[in-house]
């Protein structure tokens, strides 16, 4: 009878341990993060079981624990998310030799030692950085990686310096941010893929982009420019970087027009140039088409403002890509302007090799405007 309670408790007391991880995690859910963590001391298969959890709420203190944990057991991907307040990974966060994803949300970004050999990709969200050299002492300390994202800083970032034989992807959105970069310097000789939302920068530097095969460019402006003839040299002397590149988004929208003493001594050729998605006023749009003579397919969204004149004549030589190039035009959001029926009927008619074209327009147009652009065309 002895032997037969001591069994019936074994049994009892193994039958937690028998239930399957996914059950089991799913009870450590219901306890407090502290406590569940605690339930590595019950045995070699639950040491490691709570960091399966879910969601887990730490502090501060915790939370370096869990990271070493992780580190510790050679963690590959690692996403770390800081819901209301600014995390501050311990340094062993930025020594790890396995790490091969990191992202970061919410956290500080400061300098000093980084080895993180085998770094592919990073992504930081809306990073804190202790000063403008933490992104470059971060860059130089991951020797292979080919992916870099930046969303939306807390910090002020007077300068964006970007240098690594081996990146091939970049991505700055700094849209909707109060602190922009003025600065940007790159030497990314394999980038092949690089987006940016962002102010124009003050001093721009680009070395090498010669791998590049495509861009998606945002530039807008929330200061009223003292010199636009200087701005607008800039601004053209920026595009001019991207010359190389296969597929451009450029979106211009929130400028005025281009000096037209600039506009007309632009010489810039994009020969590798197959596909644009421009958003600016149709006057810059044809300037760039005799920019592009291998242009596939055009996708083209108009920003018209009142210092903005639109169509005012056709160039006097067709551009080349119209005449044996061009196979594809989408025009969007239409306003029933009389410049923009002009415009695509020019377009039309001298795309000699056109295969398709849409033309979509904006859900305030009502009917009788609607029935007016259809017998405009």
């Amino acid at each position: 009878m002895k032997r037969t309670k001591q069994h019936s408790r074994k049994r009892r007391r193994d039958r937690l341990s028998e239930l399957p991880d996914s059950l089991l995690t799913h009870i450590l859910s219901f306890l407090l993060t502290k406590d569940s963590v605690r339930t590595c001391v019950l045995g070699q298969r639950w040491r490691y079981l709570w960091t399966d959890v879910p969601i887990l709420d730490f502090t501060c203190h915790l939370l370096h624990a869990c990271i070493t944990s992780a580190i510790d057991r050679n963690v590959q991907n690692l996403h770390l998310t800081a819901f209301d307040t600014l995390i501050f990974p311990s340094r062993c966060f930025f020594t790890s030799k396995t790490l091969v994803r990191l992202t970061l949300d919410s956290c500080e970004v400061v300098g000093g030692a980084v080895c993180l050999p085998r770094l592919k990709k990073l992504h930081l969200l809306y990073p804190e950085f202790g000063n403008d050299e933490s992104l470059t002492q971060l860059i130089s300390g991951c020797p292979v990686l080919e992916e870099l994202l930046i969303k939306k800083p807390f910090t002020a970032m007077l300068s964006c310096i970007i240098s690594s034989p081996t990146i091939k992807r970049v991505t700055l959105n700094f849209e909707d941010a109060g602190n922009r970069f003025n600065k940007l310097e790159m030497n990314t000789p394999a980038l092949d893929y690089l987006e940016i939302a962002n102010r124009l920068p003050v001093h721009f530097e680009f070395r090498q982009l010669t791998s590049l095969i495509e861009a998606n460019i945002n530039l807008f402006e929330d200061v009223v420019q003292e010199d636009y003839f200087l701005y607008s040299r800039s601004l053209l002397g920026f595009i001019d970087r991207f010359c190389n590149v296969k597929c451009l988004k450029l979106d211009l929208s929130f400028r005025k027009g281009i000096i037209e003493s600039i506009l007309s001594t632009w010489s810039t050729k994009f020969r590798n140039l197959t596909k644009l998605e421009l958003t600016d006023d149709c006057h810059f749009l044809l300037k760039f088409l005799e920019r592009a003579d291998n242009l596939e397919t055009l996708i083209f969204s108009e920003y018209y403002c009142e210092e903005i004149e639109g169509w005012k004549e056709p160039p006097q030589q067709v551009p080349k890509c119209l005449l044996s190039r061009l196979k594809i035009i989408k025009i969007a959001t239409i306003k029933g302007e009389k410049h923009e029926f002009e415009i695509i009927r020019y377009l039309v008619r001298n795309a000699k090799v056109l295969e398709k074209i849409e033309i979509g327009h904006g859900s305030c147009i009502g009917f009788k405007k609607k029935f007016n652009m259809v017998h405009g065309m």
